[in-house]
Formats: structure tokens, sequence, C-alpha cells
């Protein structure tokens, strides 16, 4: 199971005489960063909001808006003057700019949010817990969306890792010709510079045994075939947080291919680190949006 950072959930319910109405949008971050848009009724519950923000979807750059529609009987109401005069400035000078007719302009800012609030309402107890009820839901609906998105991101992760361990098998099998290549590579260079019948053949053969025991790269490749394997076990955990450990993985791999790519010595295997990079550099992206 994997989750997304990107995510988009909604809920809206009527509490009382009002309709609250809730959007979270979610895209991927380091940590947890929220810019919330609360009406001035759940300005005490501000913190509590907010909590329950964080518990319910733990990473990602969120943005919540709340608005609530009364529906009910009207009630003492506050004009927030400071607010409408500089509505009124701003909008009015817009509009002469533009030519464009003022005269309904003051009753249209007497709509925008804040101008107009209940002056002695708050929201009661037992409508606080209901509504926490619908923030939940719209909660649920963005780790809903989060979950199918990260099903995608699941396939694609998956198929990059194959391509990684396939590139793997291709050079186990190209690592016999690697050595036989050095040896006659370093044969060629003795026949030319010393002659066929003035080198010690056996203390030849344990400088390239020395040689070669310097850029062996069997040990890269079985940390780097057990990294995969435990980055697959990652990705089958039922944690819903893991993103910032499959990171930690992948710079691990990042490790081992670019020492195999180091110690290789050899155009073909050479090609084949190439191709595991790229696949390690797109996987790297991906897990940027991982939860």
């Amino acid at each position: 199971m994997l989750y997304s950072m990107t995510g988009y959930g909604r809920a809206e319910q009527m509490i009382g005489d009002k309709t609250f109405l809730i959007e979270i949008k979610s895209l991927n971050g380091k940590q947890f960063d929220l810019r919330l848009t609360l009406p001035a009724l759940l300005k005490p519950y501000e913190f509590d909001v907010r909590n329950l923000l964080n518990e319910g979807l733990e990473r990602g750059s969120v943005e919540c808006i709340i608005t609530i529609k009364s529906n009910g009987a009207s009630r003492p109401v506050t004009i927030n003057t400071d607010l409408l005069k500089a509505y009124y400035t701003s909008v009015t000078a817009v509009a002469k700019e533009l030519n464009a007719d003022v005269d309904q302009l003051l009753a249209a800012i007497l709509r925008l949010p804040e101008v107009v609030v209940n002056s002695t309402e708050m929201l009661h107890e037992n409508d606080w817990n209901l509504f926490k009820g619908v923030l939940q839901t719209a909660i649920a609906n963005l780790n809903a969306h989060r979950e199918d998105e990260g099903k995608s991101l699941i396939a694609d992760l998956l198929q990059k890792l194959a391509n990684i361990e396939l590139h793997q098998e291709n050079i186990k099998a190209l690592e016999p010709i690697r050595r036989e290549k050095i040896k006659e590579g370093l044969l060629k260079v003795l026949h030319e510079n010393v002659g066929k019948e003035n080198y010690d053949a056996n203390r030849f053969e344990q400088e390239l045994i020395y040689y070669i025991e310097k850029i062996d790269i069997s040990e890269e490749q079985v940390r780097l075939k057990n990294h995969c394997e435990y980055f697959r076990s990652i990705l089958a955990e039922q944690a819903k947080s893991k993103g910032k450990k499959l990171s930690f993985i992948l710079q691990e791999f990042g490790r081992e291919i670019n020492t195999t790519g180091s110690k290789a010595n050899n155009a073909d295997i050479q090609k084949h680190v190439v191709q595991m990079k790229d696949d390690l550099e797109k996987m790297k992206e991906q897990i940027l949006n991982v939860l």
C-alpha cells in the first residue's frame, strides 16, 4: 500500500441552520505545511482544526478552505468597516481604470467574506462535534484520493525496480567476460613492453588476482540486490507513511550503482550502469510525491 501526497477532499453538511463546506487540497512537501482559511465562527477552534488536519494528513503542502452559509432566521450582525473600506478603495480604483459601472459596488462588497459577520453568534459544543465529523469526512475523502494516486505510483516504482534488477542480471552475466578482458589487456601490455619470455607467469597470476580483487563488484551487486528486496518489502507494508524511508533506501541504491560504475572498467557494464542510474533518478522523482 502506498499513498501519494497529492489529493483532493470535499465534504458538505448542514448543521443546525448552517451549511458547512470543507475543501482540502494537498501537494507534496517535506513536512506538514498548512494554509487554513476559516470563517469567524470557527476561529476559537482553529488550533483543534489544525491538529485534526495534521493527524489525518501527516505530510504535504495542504490548503484547507472552510466556508459557512447561513440558512436560518436573521441574527444581529456587525459590519467590518475597516475591511469594507479597504475593499471599496481597491475595487473602485480598478473599476475607474476599466471604466466599469460602480453603482452596485457597495452591495457586492457587502457580500464578500468577513465584511458582515454575526456579532453574537458562537458555535455550540454539540455543533462543533458534528463539524468535526464533516472535517474528518473531507480528510478521509482526500486520503482515498491519495490512495488511488498511490496505486499508480507503486506500479511505476515496481517497474523501475524490475528494470534495475534486470540490469543487475546482465552485469552478472558480463562479469566473467570482464575478468577475461582485463587479463588479456594486461598480458598485451606485458608482451609489448617486456616480451613474452621476460616475465614470471606465476607472479603475473598473483598480481592479476590482487588487481581483480580491487575492482571486484560482487559485493556491490549483492548489497544492491538486498536493497532491492528491502525496497519491495517496504512497498508491501501496510504502514501509511513511508516516503522518507524509501528515499533513504534509494540513496543506498545510488552508492552501490556508482561504485559499480567506477570499478567496472568495461564498456558493456557501463551501459547497464547508465540505464540503472536513469531508472534510479526516475524513482527518486516519484518518491518525492510519496507520503
